[in-house]
């Protein structure tokens, strides 16, 4: 019986030695691991275009200032359509009746009206308007007034197929960051372990061209860029 006993004593302490020395190992490596960063980038081309031509008129009197900007936009209807962009793609967004008059702090005792009117672009032919708006010298030589009192002139290029390529461009990141950690656990002398820890990142759409005073919206073509940093175990 005591020979019973002392055999199960004796297993015990092996069997709590052996846990002990998993859980210190354990205790040591939990801290040996790397992190690195995975970097993917696509260059994509917008999807939509937003055009805002926006145009001045004055006159006297109301009659000749709604005359002339009625002018001023069959110009721009007419320019559009040897553009070969339809009607249907165009819309009236925004219209502005000043009085000068009616501006306190006006000094012209003179009366005149100004109306401001905005038209909406709105395409999926990137091409068709880049051309368009290379050529929007035409209307200022027709007599019409452009204005940019309420933003930047010309045409804004918008990318909305970004959920189409995350995928890809994810699986290309984490790629790209377990290459790095391989690289850096062979310089260590350590083996790669598993995954401890993934940040997918945040998608940013940039500019393709990137040069002062060149917004991303500006460009057709862009470049799509996504950082992940993930944390892999060293063994």
């Amino acid at each position: 019986m005591k020979v019973v006993s002392a055999l199960i004593l004796a297993l015990s302490a092996i069997i709590a030695a052996s846990l002990l020395a998993e859980g210190l190992t354990g205790l040591r490596t939990a801290d040996r691991y790397v992190t690195v960063k995975g970097v993917a980038e696509r260059e994509v081309e917008a999807d939509l275009a937003l055009w805002p031509i926006r145009f001045v008129a004055t006159g006297s009197s109301l009659a000749e200032a709604q005359t002339r900007a009625r002018s001023s936009r069959d110009a721009i209807m007419a320019f559009l359509k040897l553009q070969a962009i339809d009607d249907s793609a165009v819309e009236l967004q925004r219209l502005d009746v000043t009085d000068t008059r009616a501006n306190p702090y006006s000094d012209n005792n003179q009366q005149q009206y100004i109306i401001n009117q905005t038209l909406m672009v709105r395409s999926t032919d990137i091409e068709r308007i880049r051309q368009a708006a290379q050529n929007v010298s035409e209307l200022v030589d027709s007599g019409v007034i452009l204005s940019s009192d309420y933003g930047p002139g010309g045409p804004t290029y918008l990318f909305n197929g970004l959920n189409d390529i995350k995928p890809e461009m994810i699986a290309a990141a984490t790629a790209s960051a377990r290459e790095a950690a391989q690289q850096f656990a062979r310089d260590a002398d350590a083996a790669l372990g598993g995954l401890r820890r993934a940040n997918q990142g945040v998608f940013q759409i940039l500019a393709r061209d990137q040069a002062p005073g060149v917004s991303e919206q500006q460009q057709p073509v862009k470049t799509v860029r996504v950082v992940s940093t993930f944390d892999y175990y060293l063994n």
